[in-house]
């Protein structure tokens, strides 16, 4: 049940920061770790907005996930994968 809460709150951030909102997809997996992988995949195009200058932006969004994911007592990684 977190997990979907993780997601639809790292969706609903990109989903606020790139110009192809309906392009925007997260997936979840297990890594060996026990870590909830978010898998997240953008339009081209925003691959740029998302990571940022020096990838500020794609560090803000992990931070803001693993404080979610702290208050919860889970352990969560954010990956960009390229399309």
């Amino acid at each position: 049940f977190w997990k979907q809460r993780m997601k639809e709150f790292l969706t609903f951030l990109v989903k606020n920061l790139v110009n192809h909102p309906d392009d925007v997809s997260v997936e979840e997996k297990i890594d060996s770790t026990g870590y909830i992988l978010l898998e997240l995949k953008v339009n081209p195009e925003d691959i740029g907005l998302i990571i940022g200058k020096a990838g500020k932006v794609i560090k803000s969004l992990r931070n803001l996930v693993k404080v979610k994911a702290i208050v919860e007592q889970k352990r969560v990684n954010i990956t960009l994968i390229e399309n």
